[in-house]
């Protein structure tokens, strides 16, 4: 018997580890979501409103700024500092977990930025859907490490992931990656040049010390505190 590779709205079956919800949310981060969330869509991602997979219209969205991406951005602290630093710039946020999109909705109430679009779901479906060479700079900050060995192709730094990534990323694009696990450093300096990056370090300190516009978040704060030691690695989209 073979299992059917896609669902009945023509999605592709993707298997999806992570969390979709954690605890209740607050009555003010439901409000958060049911006032905010769907004027921050990026546009039509979802495949029951665009099973065409017609390209996001990123210019509507954000005028002819440069668009960054961020996978993953946890409570949105990093997202939000990124979007209040560089208003010139328009920023993607994706994220699975509804918990961190609530906590990222309150932020940007607070903040008052207006040059974010939030995706709350896999970032593999947005790559269907985001225009080739479109992104200028792509965040990973603090993926899931997936500790056990068997679970490494869990990872975003897989092919899965990486090839898409790669094809929506500009030529000279930055992409960064913060990790606190040294396995993850292993498999992010083998996968990510094998999908056309460059890694740009060129001295220990260019991956020992933070960017210069970083924001420590909570999971390196976490880290930190657990006595493991961060590291920043910057690469480049060739081409």
């Amino acid at each position: 018997m073979v299992r059917e590779t896609r669902h009945s709205s023509g999605a592709p079956w993707r298997n999806f580890y992570g969390r979709f919800k954690g605890k209740s949310l607050k009555p003010s981060q439901q409000r958060y979501l049911d006032e905010d969330l769907a004027a921050l869509s990026p546009g039509a991602v979802d495949w029951d409103v665009n099973p065409e997979r017609q390209p996001l219209d990123l210019e509507a969205r954000f005028g002819d700024r440069p668009v960054w991406l961020e996978i993953g951005f946890g409570g949105g602290e990093h997202l939000v500092h990124q979007a209040a630093s560089n208003p010139d710039v328009g920023i993607i946020g994706a994220e699975p977990y509804i918990n961190g999109v609530a906590m990222l909705l309150g932020k940007i109430r607070a903040a008052g930025v207006d040059n974010l679009a939030v995706h709350p779901g896999d970032a593999r479906d947005l790559f269907d859907v985001l225009p080739p060479a479109s992104i200028a700079r792509a965040f990973l900050l603090y993926p899931d490490p997936w500790p056990k060995k068997r679970h490494h192709r869990r990872r975003f730094v897989t092919p899965e992931h990486l090839e898409p990534l790669a094809r929506v990323m500009a030529p000279g694009a930055i992409l960064r990656v913060a990790t606190d696990i040294p396995d993850y450093v292993r498999q992010t300096l083998e996968e990510v040049p094998r999908a056309g990056f460059d890694w740009l370090a060129e001295r220990p300190d260019d991956w020992r010390s933070p960017w210069g516009d970083w924001i420590s978040t909570r999971y390196e704060q976490k880290a930190l505190r657990e006595g493991r030691v961060p590291h920043y690695l910057t690469f480049r989209r060739q081409g």
